[in-house]
């Protein structure tokens, strides 16, 4: 992990001089939620996808993510993913209306069937489109979905325990997040089941300033139960480009904003 964030050294050094005192666990959650999902009032970025079975054969993903904060600043989001590339998935989409006090509304819109399918929230923790990803890893988990703890503090890392609330709605039972101190990023997670095994591992591996704001431009999802990983890849990725809330209409999942997309 030190190689890999040798690009964060400087951002720790400078937060090292505020007390560690002065911050309490759900000041830490809330700030990494923000870090990792609320950058900017929008964003837009195009994901290379490489996923990697356990024999190791790879598949390819391209795709373009469009993101936009509510007005209001409820915590409130949008979310709408089109796919590009290969061409048995292109024209797919992907909305998510993302709710901070209440249950997210997703749809998938499958082109070859024409068929728009509504995420149920059980599905939410299933594999995003045959990735090591899963639906909810894209728009995020809410915080308050769970209890977090505080289990360790490095010179550069909070580490956090974090446990569902309701056990029926996650197919984990804890996980833990390795927090930057000076960025707020998760740069690991680690997902693990009853008898305390680790059965899937998020990792940052490359992490940018981009318009002002730290930003993960490579990250893995490990899944050992199935075997394999998927590697996601940003590329030209931009922050307040004013997107309009239209965009995110349950309409553009057949009908997606083309120029916005470009």
């Amino acid at each position: 992990m030190n190689n890999r964030m040798k690009s964060l050294a400087i951002v720790t050094l400078a937060f090292l001089v505020v007390s560690a005192s002065a911050i309490d666990v759900d000041e830490i959650v809330s700030n990494a939620s923000k870090a990792a999902y609320y950058q900017g009032k929008d964003g837009k970025a195009k994901l290379s996808m490489t996923i990697t079975d356990a024999q190791g054969r790879e598949r390819q993903r391209e795709l373009t993510i469009l993101r936009r904060n509510n007005d209001d600043e409820s915590g409130d989001q949008k979310f709408f993913v089109y796919f590009e590339r290969p061409s048995d998935v292109k024209g797919t989409t992907f909305l998510v209306w993302k709710r901070a006090d209440g249950d997210d509304e997703r749809w998938l819109y499958l082109p070859a069937l024409d068929l728009v399918k509504r995420i149920a929230a059980s599905d939410e923790r299933t594999s995003f489109v045959g990735a090591h990803y899963f639906y909810e890893d894209v728009s995020g988990r809410h915080e308050s979905m769970d209890t977090h703890e505080l289990v360790e503090e490095t010179v550069d890392y909070y580490v956090l325990k974090s446990t569902p609330r309701d056990s029926k709605l996650a197919e984990f039972a804890s996980y833990r997040s390795w927090i930057h101190k000076g960025t707020f990023l998760a740069v690991k997670i680690e997902y693990g089941d009853e008898q305390g095994e680790v059965y899937r591992t998020y990792e940052a591996l490359d992490v940018q300033q981009i318009d002002g704001y730290y930003t993960v431009v490579k990250g893995r999802m490990t899944d050992n139960r199935i075997g394999g990983y998927t590697t996601v890849t940003n590329r030209e990725i931009e922050y307040g480009i004013g997107l309009e809330d239209g965009l995110f209409d349950e309409r553009s999942l057949r009908n997606p904003p083309r120029r916005q997309l470009k």
